[in-house]
Parts: C-alpha cells; structure tokens; sequence
C-alpha cells in the first residue's frame, strides 16, 4: 500500500507538472501574440477620457475610431460617469485586464492614476496622455491640443479684448480644482495678469468650479454675477461649463453686461459669439483625436519611447516631433470671433 501510494503521488506531481508546463506554455503564448499584434501597429489602444459623454471627448473617441478603421487596429474606449481621477482608476484596471497595447488617458487630476498605472506599465502595457496631462513619471508621451501657456494667454488676451481698454473685474469659472489642463491655463493667466503691463486694468475677482456638471456651472455662473455686481466678464476653459453658464446668464439677463470667453465646442456657443458679446479659444478636435491615435500606434510599435527629437507621420496631419518631456504638439489655438465661427464645423 506504502508503494501504491508513493506512486499515485509521484503521478499527481508530474501530472501538475505538465499541466504548469502547458499552462505557462500558453501564457507565454498569449503574450507573444499580444506583443506581436501591438508591434504590427494594429493593436488594441485603450481610451479613457475625463467623462465618457462629454460630447468633446466623444469627437476625440470617434476620431480615433475613424483612424483606426483606416490604418488598423482597434479602439476601446472606457466612459467614466464623474470627471475625476479616482473615478478613473477601475477602467485602468479594466484595460490592463484587456491585455491592451496602449493606454491613452486624459487625466482628470496630475497623480491618482499614477499607481494603477504603474501596474498596466508592469504588465507591458505603454502610457500616453492627451488633452490632459498627467505626471510625467506615468506616461511616455502627451498629445497636446495646444501649447499650455499659448492657451492661457489667448483666453487673457480675448477677455481683454471683449472688455476694452476700460478693464474691469472678471471671474474664472473651470471645471474641478484638481483639473491639470485648467489649472495650468489659469497659472499661465495669473502669470500674465502679473506681469504683462497690457493687462493692468483687468482685475480677477475669484475663481470657481463647475465640476464638470452643466447644472452646477448654471449655478455658480449666476452666483458669481450676483456677489460681484460690477462683474464684467468671465473666463469659462471648461466644454461643459461655458455653454451652461452662457444660458444660464442669458437668462438672468446679465449676458452682454457680463462678457465671456473660454474652452468649448464652437458650434455649442455660437449664438452667443455672434451677438460680439463672447469669444471662444478654440482647436480641431477631430485633429486631436486622430493624432493621439497614431502617436499610440507609434508608441505600441516601438517607434516611439517619448524621447525628444523623436519623428513619426499621423497620416494626412503630417509628421511630428517630440518636444521636451515626451509633448506633441497638435498645433495652436484660434481665437475664435463672429468674423470666424462658421470656420469651426465642432
């Protein structure tokens, strides 16, 4: 029986044995495929935008798609329903799991994704960034819509413009506190406000926040025209927020006292830019959309790391160079006026 047994035993580890062989086997296969698919440029890229309805992040997602269908590969895109980084956080997890070749975040803030990101770049998964950056340390490359300073100075430069040599107060109504994009562009403003003898009679009388939410960024518009009577103007770099706040002061009747200037889908405010009361700083994100995914399809290939310098061709759009810290660089800003909104079909 002592016999009998050992040999049973003995059966059982080799049995496993082979099982673990077959199973690594296959593993080892899958990853093989999976490297060989993303390195033919005709892999999975995964998106995940700051809020999957935001019809701005929607033209990029469509975009992508439309790119993909003309040079291969596939798109996934993942549609968080609040615009911040923890809500970001279960579709990182949900593409590592997809086994994707690629990862392209807009980041909702600069570092909460940073951790599951690190886990997706363990498991051979590579980082890109566009609209919004994230920290440099999680990503290898970052599609730019527009150079970040340029955008905060051309929106300075519109509110300006709309109010006059006169000046007077204005408020800047973003999206969340933690956005990295809008952030920067108000850093970029206050710079300039600082700085730029142009500006000294534009006053900023608060900054607030929409949180990505149309009937909140209603609210605190009119809440800003209500604690700032001699309010004059108003800076809205938010998609969502500007149209919002533009009705929401059409309303009230203070659209025309108070003047706007912002971040949204030209077609969404057009009305409002034609009365002369409002301008917009706007870029073809439709081009921004296709760039990022070519400049994924580059990264899964090897063709890019993020390294300066670096080239590859986005199709129709051209070809493009690395900048410092792993930027492309879509191109820059309009400014956008009744004499120029019927060029801007989004």
């Amino acid at each position: 029986m002592k016999h009998s047994r050992i040999t049973v035993t003995a059966a059982a580890v080799a049995a496993a044995a082979l099982l673990a062989g077959c199973a690594a086997s296959s593993a080892g296969t899958a990853a093989s495929s999976q490297n060989s698919a993303c390195k033919s440029g005709k892999g999975t890229i995964g998106y995940i935008p700051k809020l999957g309805t935001d019809p701005y992040m929607v033209t990029v997602h469509n975009a992508a798609d439309a790119a993909a269908q003309a040079i291969g590969g596939h798109v996934i895109y993942t549609s968080p329903s609040q615009a911040t980084g923890a809500a970001q956080i279960p579709f990182v997890d949900q593409l590592i799991s997809d086994k994707v070749c690629v990862i392209a975040i807009s980041g909702s803030d600069t570092n909460s994704t940073a951790a599951a990101l690190v886990r997706a770049r363990a498991a051979g998964i590579k980082v890109e960034s566009w609209d919004s950056d994230i920290a440099t340390s999680s990503r290898s490359v970052f599609v730019n819509q527009a150079p970040t300073a340029q955008l905060g100075a051309y929106m300075l430069q519109s509110m300006n413009n709309l109010l006059g040599p006169a000046g007077g107060q204005f408020a800047i109504l973003s999206s969340t506190p933690t956005a990295t994009n809008q952030n920067a562009w108000i850093a970029a403003m206050k710079v300039q406000l600082a700085t730029n003898p142009a500006y000294k009679n534009l006053h900023l009388a608060a900054v607030a926040y929409g949180q990505e939410e149309a009937n909140t960024n209603a609210q605190q518009a009119v809440a800003l025209a209500e604690a700032y009577p001699h309010l004059k103007g108003m800076i809205i770099p938010a998609g969502i927020g500007y149209p919002a706040a533009a009705q929401a002061l059409s309303q009230i009747g203070a659209f025309g006292r108070i003047k706007l200037t912002g971040l949204a889908p030209s077609t969404l405010i057009k009305k409002y830019i034609l009365t002369g009361n409002a301008q917009d700083v706007w870029w073809n994100v439709t081009n921004l959309g296709t760039l990022s995914y070519y400049a994924a399809q580059a990264l899964a290939e090897g063709k890019i790391t993020g390294a300066q310098g670096q080239t590859f061709t986005a199709g129709s759009l051209g070809t493009f160079t690395i900048g410092p810290n792993g930027v492309v660089l879509l191109g820059n800003a309009d400014v956008v006026t009744a004499k120029n909104v019927n060029q801007f079909p989004f």
